[in-house]
């Protein structure tokens, strides 16, 4: 009981007409101890309970809109608080008249003011119990000791109902005897503490792993456990030794978190988005990172590349197939959909099958599994090849070189390429391939064989593509000459126009001369696109630009599309179109537009995407009957979702690429109002090295150039993160930022500055929040807006850092300074943004401003 307590307490025995020396003994009994209350003690609204140590904290808190008060545990010195355990998470009191006590019956009693139950613990025959809290973060139920030390024979314990966070020394998994199931399950929102839709739980079957469930749907899997740590979890710098336990028999599977050595606190959860984190606080900083965290890219999905797949999130596509079997569903896999996996080429022999073996793998699913733990791999691969269901097999663990036996026998599902770690896994395929992939690379032929191989499959490759490249031309040749034949006169005179030359050009770069055997785009014909759209209807048309029209569509399978048709009379639109198929073609996230293919026929270059049901952020943003679709929660998913998709431009896909015209009208909103960023067309892709470059033609859109560019046409990931703070001042405004300057007032960057220059930031909130919003959350998201758009490139963050800024309550945030293109200029010297697209020049740069895109 804190001092508050004790003085209240002695007031109340003070002032009774009861009061004795018995009752000033009795007090003194009472607050002996600060982490511990007896039977004849009770807690309210205003108390806590405090370890020894100080370490941690009990007591109640609020819940959401400070509307709902809970029973929790949190970190006592830690300044924003975090709570790693809530007892009536699902039962919330509704006022601050709730009481805590030890029940009759041994357990603990929530009440609320109406001395109503509303949550307890399970009933303990305790005769003398005692609640306390301990350093570990562990609220024990025991009996009171006479000397007052703890023996472990606790009769209630909060690690035994974990809610979503692991605390070292906590258990994940199964009683096996009992059939109790230790398991963490997401908070429903980042305010609400009731029991959320991702849970994070082991599988009793097969091999330890843990499974990330979304309400029954898994979504990712940890890998099974190889004896030093979950297959899927990195190897992490050696000043952060994860040294996790497992404890596995014939009574319990467990997990058991360990703490991280030179780290104060440490702590495993399951976020209310669907993330698994493991966190480790930082002292320098007062903030929490992130160890490592999951999902966390394409390859975390749970069995994203089907049966007989392997994911390696180093290639593109992820999917591919394990050597010796072929894609189920071609065409399926073309459009990115790897989900039906792949087929065996071979049918197996059983008694003449042999084994692949592959290296640096996260195994298959092993909740069907064999397994002995006393078995070698010779004697494991032997029982293989005996059992003819028999699939693969592997060690269980990778300690001392390899122990023990796991055979598969059915589909191998969710195995994974690792490029270091990992473990070998051996598949069963019949003789035949084995002996083909063996030989295809190097195998155990000497040497003039292998020239004499080599030198023939070279020979053939170059005899394909030549004859391949020639039914190519021929082709074309035949469908320009059908073109030119409509377009003739009676002579048959004709002319070839300069358009037909940009389209020839094109379709030899993108189709099969150059890059599209490496960029392994699907080519749409003409006549597919024109059915799915019908006929490019007017009813059809999603929305118009610079560059030409989008138009929906619905493919012969059912799949819904976007088809952007670039205009006749664009410009600019080859170079685009020819940008944005190479910038877009390897990439795949999330929070990006996924591209399915395009088409370069009859004078047409159109490009295939993803369908998104809701259109762009700007159609509902801007629009005064729509914005109030959007409340601050899905504003902030927004505004993560984008930095998101911006780190894996920047700094997480296989190339760097600067987007150059990041705004609201290329961010665009799936059914479930996920953003995702599009229209590649102006897009720049850089060396892994390369930093930053400079261009004499300037392209982008008014109120999101940053200075350097603009001016100078200098552009780096800054002048996208500068372009991302002016959409985050907008999402949250609700407002556009008007463009460079205005003759009469200061545009949305200005004003936002002078808000938080005065401490009147939350003025510039969208209206139609109400009061339906986290405070500290929106001020941290307009430090962070106004932090990208300042002057000076180098005063900006990377993108790295604004994610983790979004991210943690708790990052170290710098101060503001002034933002570019804040002062206003003279009418005369304002550039005009009537027209659609309009050239100019500053410094004898080329500036090209596409507004309306």
């Amino acid at each position: 009981m804190p001092f508050t307590a004790w003085k209240s307490h002695w007031y109340k025995l003070t002032t009774s007409n009861t009061f004795s020396e018995a009752a000033i003994i009795s007090f003194f009994n009472i607050v002996t101890s600060v982490d511990t209350l007896t039977a004849t003690q009770s807690l309210g609204i205003n108390q806590t309970l405090v370890s020894s140590k100080q370490v941690f904290e009990f007591g109640f808190f609020n819940g959401t809109n400070n509307s709902t008060w809970y029973l929790g545990i949190w970190y006592k010195d830690i300044p924003q608080r975090t709570v790693v355990w809530v007892a009536n998470r699902d039962t919330p009191l509704k006022d601050t008249n709730g009481t805590l006590k030890i029940g009759a019956r041994g357990n603990l009693v929530l009440l609320d003011h109406a001395g109503n139950a509303i949550w307890s613990s399970n009933e303990t025959t305790a005769t003398n119990p005692v609640l306390q809290l301990l350093d570990t973060g562990n609220l024990i139920l025991r009996e009171a000791n006479k000397n007052g030390a703890i023996d472990g024979n606790y009769l209630w314990q909060s690690f035994d109902y974990p809610t979503d966070t692991l605390l070292p020394g906590m258990k994940l998994g199964w009683n096996l005897d009992t059939g109790i199931e230790l398991y963490i399950t997401s908070w429903k929102s980042q305010d609400d503490p009731s029991s959320g839709d991702f849970s994070f739980r082991m599988e009793k079957l097969g091999l330890p792993e843990i499974f990330l469930w979304n309400n029954q749907v898994k979504v990712h899997r940890s890998g099974p456990w190889n004896g030093v740590r979950f297959s899927e979890i990195p190897v992490v710098s050696s000043n952060a030794v994860l040294q996790d336990n497992m404890s596995v028999d014939s009574h319990e599977v467990y997990y058991i978190l360990s703490a991280i050595n030179q780290s104060k606190f440490s702590r495993k959860t399951v976020s209310w988005n669907g993330e698994i984190q493991r966190l480790v606080w930082v002292e320098s900083s007062q903030s929490w990172k992130k160890l490592w965290f999951a999902p966390s890219g394409e390859c975390d999905k749970y069995g994203i590349c089907g049966p007989y797949g392997i994911c390696d999130s180093n290639a593109f596509p992820v999917c591919s197939c394990i050597q010796g079997f072929s894609v189920k569903n071609q065409t399926e896999w073309d459009f990115r959909d790897f989900s039906n996996g792949c087929v065996r080429k071979t049918r197996l022999d059983c008694g003449r099958d042999k084994f692949l073996k592959l290296q640096h793998v996260e195994p298959p699913e092993t909740t069907r599994v064999f397994v002995n733990r006393s078995m070698t791999l010779q004697e494991c691969e032997a029982m293989c090849l005996k059992n003819c269901s028999c699939t693969a097999y592997a060690n269980v663990e990778i300690t001392d070189g390899g122990t023990g036996c796991v055979m598969w026998s059915d589909e191998l599902l969710d195995t994974r390429m690792f490029s270091v770690a990992g473990q070998d896994l051996f598949i069963r395929l019949a003789s035949s391939d084995v002996v083909d992939i063996n030989n295809g690379s190097g195998g155990s032929s000497g040497k003039n064989n292998n020239v004499g191989k080599i030198v023939g499959i070279t020979f053939g490759a170059v005899a394909s593509v030549i004859l391949g490249l020639s039914l190519f031309l021929l082709w074309k040749k035949r469908k320009l000459k059908s073109i030119w034949q409509r377009k003739t006169n009676q002579k048959g005179s004709y002319e070839r126009p300069q358009r037909i030359e940009r389209v020839i050009s094109a379709s030899r770069e993108l189709s099969g001369e150059r890059t599209m055997d490496d960029l392994e785009l699907p080519l749409f014909d003409f006549t597919t696109l024109t059915m799915a759209t019908n006929n490019f209807s007017e009813g059809n048309k999603l929305g118009e630009g610079g560059f030409g029209s989008v138009y929906r569509g619905r493919l012969v399978e059912g799949l819904e599309i976007a088809v952007k048709r670039l205009s006749k009379s664009s410009g600019q639109g080859n170079e685009e179109f020819k940008n944005e198929v190479k910038s877009m073609a390897k990439l795949q996230h999330r929070n990006l537009v996924r591209l399915f293919g395009c088409c370069i026929e009859k004078e047409e270059q159109m490009l295939v995407y993803e369908y998104m049901e809701n259109n762009s952020l700007e159609s509902i943003l801007f629009d005064k009957d729509k914005c109030c679709l959007l409340d601050w929660q899905m504003r902030f998913d927004i505004i993560c979702g984008i930095s998101r998709g911006l780190l894996y431009l920047h700094q997480d896909s296989r190339l760097r690429i600067i987007h150059r015209d990041l705004k609201a009208s290329n961010i665009l909103l799936d059914r479930e109002m996920n953003p995702k960023i599009s229209d590649f067309g102006m897009a720049r892709i850089f060396c892994s090295d390369q930093t930053q470059a400079n261009t004499r033609r300037v392209v982008g859109t008014y109120g999101y150039m940053s200075p350097e560019y603009a001016m100078d046409g200098l552009f780096s990931v800054k002048s996208d993160v500068f372009s991302f703070g002016v959409l985050v001042l907008e999402i949250i405004s609700g407002k556009k930022n008007k463009g460079f300057y205005s003759s009469e007032e200061i545009n949305l960057l200005g004003h936002a500055w002078r808000l938080w220059k005065e401490g009147r930031a939350l003025e510039l909130i969208d209206s139609s929040f109400g009061d339906s919003y986290s405070e500290t959350e929106v001020l941290r998201c307009i430090q962070v807006g106004l932090i990208c758009v300042q002057e000076r490139a180098e005063d900006r963050p990377t993108i790295s850092s604004v994610v983790l800024m979004l991210s943690s309550e708790n990052a170290s945030m710098p101060q503001p300074r002034n933002p570019g293109f804040v002062l206003g200029k003279s009418p005369a010297e304002t550039v005009s943004s009537s027209a659609n697209e309009e050239e100019y020049s500053v410094n004898q740069v080329t500036i090209t401003v596409v507004d309306g895109r």
